[in-house]
Formats: C-alpha cells, structure tokens, sequence
C-alpha cells in the first residue's frame, strides 16, 4: 500500500517539474525574441532639384500662312507638302504681265520728268540768270560812264569852261543809267531768290511723283512672286496652277519644326517658383531632351487657375510633331544645403502625417515625425524631424515599432538582386 502511494507521489513530483521547466523555457525564449533585418541609409546634407512635371503640348518654334496681297490667276507652284523651303525661296508666281506693262510705263513716266527737270536746271533757268547778270553788268558800266561823264562836265562849268545846259544833260543820262541798273539788279535778284527755287522745287516735285508711282508699279509686279517669310516644312498647299489666288487667301502654310515649344498649364503655387531660362526636360523618342523655359505667362487663367508656360527645345531629326502630348520636366529652383534621404525611409503615422525610423548606435529604431518637403526621384528634402548623419531605415521599417531591437543588414547590390530574380524564375 505504501509502495502505491509513494509511487503515485513521485509521478506528480515529476508531473510538476517537467511544468515548470516548459513554462520557464517559453519565458527566456520571448524575452530573447530575434531582432527585425533592415537596411539603413544616412541622412546627407545636400542640393536637391524642385520638379515640377505636367503634361504639355507641342508647338512649332515658328509658323505663316502665306498670303498673296493680289488677286490673280496662278501660273505655276514650285513646292508640295512635305518640302522643306527657306527664306526668301520662290513658292509660286501669279499672273502678272498686265502690272509689268503697268511698271514700264510708269518707268518712262519717270525718266521723263528726270530730263524734264534736267532742261530746267541746265537751260531755262540758266539761261535767263545768265542775260540777268549781263544786263547788270551791261547797266552798270553805262552807269559808271554816265557818272564820269557828269563829274567831268560838273568840273569844267566850276571853271567856267562849260554851259549849264550840258551840265544839267549829263545829270539827266546819270539818272537814267543809275535807274537802269537797280531795274537789272532787282531782276538778277528775283531770278535768284523767287523765280529759279520756285521752278527747281517744281521740277523736283514732279520727278518725286513720277518715281513715286514707278516703285509703286514695280511693287505690284513683286507681289506676283509668292517668296517663303522663314524657313520650315510646307504643311498645307491649298491651290493648283490656273487657280485664281484671292487676296488675303492662304496659298501655303509653313511650320519650321526645327526646334518646338512645349505649352503646359501649371498650378499657380508651383508656377510661382518658375522663372524665365530655368532648364527643363522633355521625354523624346530617342531619351530625354533638354530645353529651357522661355516664356512664364504673367496672367491666371481664371477657368482652370493656371498659368501658362512655354519650354523651347531642339527637335533633331524633326521626330517630334506639333500637336504632340509630352510629359514636361521643368527644374523650377536647385535647393542647397538642406536635408535629404531615400523616399522608401518615409513612412505614414498612425497619428496622420509622416514618420522615418532612425536606428541609433545600440540598434534600436526610434520613430521620428518628420515634414517633407521637395521630392526628386528617389530622394526627398526633409524639413523637419532629422539631423545630418541620422541612420534611417530604408527597408524593413513597415510595421516595425518603436524601441525595437533591429539587425542591420548590407543592401544588395544590383548584381546580387538579378541573380534573385534569376533563381526565381528558375524555380
């Protein structure tokens, strides 16, 4: 009986050890829980670029209708859609013989009011300065006989040697001389001063008028040639030969796709930062294509409040076409010296707003809030909440606490990451 009980004992003994050997073996295992993997990265202090992105569309960097300013059949057009043309080359010629007829005539017009005018210069006017001047010059000397002749007689009467009568002749003939020659000098005078400025204005003005009306005839005759105002691609060609042209009609449009411009609509806070000759990317066919801004419109658009801005690039091999949409990368400012780090560190709080878990020296992550602001790629500014040198978590800090014991582990390099994938897809 005793044997039994003693048995019995000793079984529940055991029973009770072994318990407690379990619970205290679950005890020391959750207190030495394995620390989470995650890789960090520092926080630098750097430069970081504010993109502003936005869909744009494609315009040529220059464009004309061309127009003929007359109304005449056309005779002949020497470019199809497609051409490339450049300034000045000939596009079209219009029916234009009866305004060549017109010009020559107008040109005769004008050579004959040219010898006109060179008769009147060279001859008439001439010719009567000249006797004007002989006839003073004729009066004059007549006068200083008169006048010899008077002192003479004056001279001998004092001596007694002459009557009075001749004296008082010879007075007579001086007054006529003297009167003579101020009747020539008032004429040689009018001549110069009225009557010849008078007839050479006159004649100017009728040359003036006479090539006046030339050049205006041979200006008709130009506008027969339709001539390209830049250089481009013909885009449209909107009449045959034996067509009649009609003034203010476009002929032929032209783009020049040379270089294009990117016209997007961007938020009136983003387009605050924007200023003329900032640089900005374009995504081409061939990889991105660097241009610049070169217009920022200085009004709203109150529909959509945006405003307006043009970005110029180059167009090499005309692959891109107006009409185009792209997708537009413009650099608004460079931000120095400021905060950065990886965007896979940026977490959302539980309390709203944004956190990054930093791992101090002793590994263990600490939650920090923080405010972001510029993002570039795969980096963002951090305004608040970091210091230069914090090591963030970059991977492996969803969902993990704070104070946590962490494992801080290597990045895989790209090499390491495709062998990965590699062996996945072999399994």
């Amino acid at each position: 009986m005793r044997s039994h009980v003693a048995a019995a004992l000793f079984a529940a003994g055991l029973l009770l050890a072994g318990c407690g050997k379990g619970g205290a073996a679950k005890e020391d295992a959750g207190e030495q829980e394995a620390p989470t993997p995650v890789t960090v990265e520092a926080a630098v202090r750097g430069a970081i670029d504010h993109v502003v992105t936005a869909d744009a569309v494609l315009y040529p960097i220059n464009q004309a209708n061309v127009t003929p300013k007359i109304s005449a059949p056309v005779r002949r057009i020497l470019v199809n859609r497609g051409d490339h043309v450049r300034t000045g080359q000939l596009l079209a010629e219009l029916e234009s013989r009866d305004l060549a007829a017109a010009a020559e005539e107008s040109k005769h017009q004008y050579e004959q009011a040219q010898s006109a005018y060179q008769n009147l210069t060279g001859a008439t006017v001439g010719e009567d300065r000249s006797k004007a001047e002989a006839d003073v010059r004729s009066a004059q000397q007549t006068l200083d006989a008169a006048k010899k002749l008077y002192d003479n007689r004056v001279e001998l009467q004092r001596q007694g040697a002459l009557a009075q009568k001749l004296v008082d002749d010879a007075k007579v003939a001086l007054s006529q001389a003297q009167s003579q020659f101020d009747v020539a000098q008032h004429h040689l005078q009018a001549l110069n001063q009225v009557s010849q400025r008078e007839a050479i204005a006159g004649g100017q003005a009728q040359v003036a008028a006479a090539k006046a009306h030339y050049d205006s005839a041979a200006v008709q005759v130009s506008y027969g040639q339709i001539r390209s105002p830049i250089s481009g691609v013909i885009s449209d060609r909107s009449i045959y030969p034996g067509e009649i042209a009609a003034s203010g009609t476009p002929l032929v449009s032209i783009v020049d796709i040379s270089q294009l411009v990117a016209r997007t609509n961007v938020p009136v806070k983003e387009a605050s930062a924007i200023s003329v000759g900032r640089p900005a990317r374009i995504a081409g066919p061939d990889g991105d294509i660097a241009g610049k801004v070169t217009v920022v419109s200085p009004a709203v658009d109150p529909n959509t409040t945006t405003v307006e801005v043009w970005v110029q690039i180059p167009n090499p091999g005309e692959k891109l076409k107006p009409g185009g949409t792209v997708r537009v990368s413009i650099i608004a400012e460079t931000i120095q010296n400021t905060i950065v780090v990886p965007t896979s560190a940026l977490l959302n709080s539980d309390e709203g707003g944004q956190k990054v878990m930093v791992i101090t020296s002793d590994s263990v992550a600490h939650e920090r809030r923080i405010v972001a602001g510029v993002r570039q790629g795969m980096r963002v500014q951090i305004l608040t909440g970091l210091q230069e040198g914090d090591q963030v978590v970059t991977s492996g800090g969803l969902g993990l606490e704070d104070k946590a014991k962490v494992a801080i582990q290597k990045p895989k390099s790209e090499d390491e990451d495709e062998d990965a994938d590699d062996d996945d897809k072999g399994k």
